[in-house]
């Protein structure tokens, strides 16, 4: 399992399956989010799967799916934010590769926090978030 923390309170990684979340636990994971929509592709566990082994380890599980055809909306980031908020921490989030959880994370954070420092968090965990500077900045000024 390719876990790559972020920050204390968060880590990305790529698809998971059941068998994977005693690790996370074993490792303090509290929260796991899924950002990935089932059936993506052939093969992936169902979310259904993830959420029945997260539950009997205690985890809370949420399912906020990002689509790579629809991207990243408003909707999702607002979603993301007010769970972040409200979630027990470390928060472990898993799309197809980790990119995407990544950025809703980078995305929602950036209400309350530096996107700068957001921005090279993500780095250190191997994910590019500069792209998203100009909407991460208009985000913070707004917030």
């Amino acid at each position: 399992m390719d876990i790559r923390p972020i920050t204390p309170d968060f880590a990305a990684a790529p698809q998971i399956a059941a068998t994977d979340l005693p690790e996370a636990a074993r490792r303090g994971f509290r929260t796991l989010i899924c950002n990935r929509p089932d059936g993506e592709e052939p093969g992936q566990p169902d979310f259904a799967e993830i959420e029945k082994a997260a539950s009997e380890l205690g985890m809370a599980v949420h399912y906020l799916p990002i689509s790579n055809a629809v991207g990243l909306t408003t909707e999702t980031v607002d979603a993301l934010e007010k769970l972040l908020a409200k979630a027990e921490r470390p928060v472990l989030a898993f799309c197809r590769s980790g990119t995407r959880s990544t950025m809703a994370w980078g995305m929602a954070m950036s209400a309350s926090e530096d996107p700068e420092t957001l921005i090279r968090a993500a780095a250190t965990a191997g994910y590019d978030l500069a792209p998203l500077r100009p909407a991460m900045e208009m985000r913070h000024k707004s917030a």
